[in-house]
């Protein structure tokens, strides 16, 4: 892909571009990369807003554009359900998780550990599994503190780009974009929540940082689980 794409302003796309060219920008991107990247081209489907968003793009781009879903034992009963409904409706999401024994509480004790088995480890899976050379993630710069530093066009891993087709979003045109196109979404977001996770790990939160609720009183509070700071392609364990 163009290099100007990943030498973007990020900042000045944030509030330079309006719904509608913010839409078509996305649209333009994964245009682009499956062009480019075919059946390598996966999207990471975490079943939250920006997720649904991103694969309604993709799927507005292509219908054959496969992705993958990382579940964990500790997923809430609703995004249990939101994905199995999701999963019915499109069988080319493959679901990975990991059912290794670990200690009860590790989310309490060593929260980055648990993401690492849980989360990070069925990445990685997926990402080999699947022989994915760009994945597609719903991304956003403007969620919280941990997420400033990203492009629209990554490749933190040699070997595998990351695209970021919606870094530029604000919340508000997630929703716009859900309601607009008639796009479900999990049901824990009409309870208040704003971020979706684990179900110990996640809660309802005030304030301006989408990600406050997560991990709170943890040594990661409104940080990440991993899966976009860690190296995915890798004989790296755990």
């Amino acid at each position: 892909m163009s290099q100007e794409v990943a030498q973007a302003d990020v900042k000045t796309l944030v509030d330079g571009l309006n719904f509608a060219q913010k839409v078509e920008r996305s649209l333009d991107l994964i245009r682009e990369a499956h062009r480019l990247y075919g059946d390598f081209l996966v999207v990471a489907h975490s079943l939250g807003k920006d997720s649904c968003v991103v694969w309604d793009l993709a799927k507005r781009v292509s219908p054959d554009i496969r992705g993958f879903i990382v579940t964990t034992r500790y997923k809430p009963v609703e995004t249990r359900e939101f994905m199995r409904k999701t999963v019915a409706r499109y069988p080319e999401l493959r679901i990975f998780n990991n059912d290794a024994e670990i200690p009860d509480e590790l989310y309490l004790t060593e929260p980055d550990r648990c993401c690492d088995i849980l989360k990070v480890e069925p990445t990685r899976r997926a990402v080999r599994e699947m022989n994915v050379a760009c994945w597609v993630t719903g991304l956003r710069c403007t969620e919280g503190r941990t997420r400033t530093d990203f492009q629209e066009l990554e490749e933190r891993d040699k070997g595998l780009l990351k695209l970021n087709p919606i870094l530029i979003w604000h919340e508000r045109e997630i929703w716009q974009y859900l309601a607009v196109f008639g796009v479900p979404v999990n049901p824990l977001y009409a309870e208040g929540y704003r971020s979706l996770g684990c179900a110990p790990c996640t809660k309802i939160s005030l304030g301006a940082d989408e990600r406050a609720g997560r991990w709170i009183g943890t040594s990661k509070c409104g940080g990440e689980c991993g899966i976009h700071t860690r190296p995915l392609k890798t004989d790296y364990q755990i």
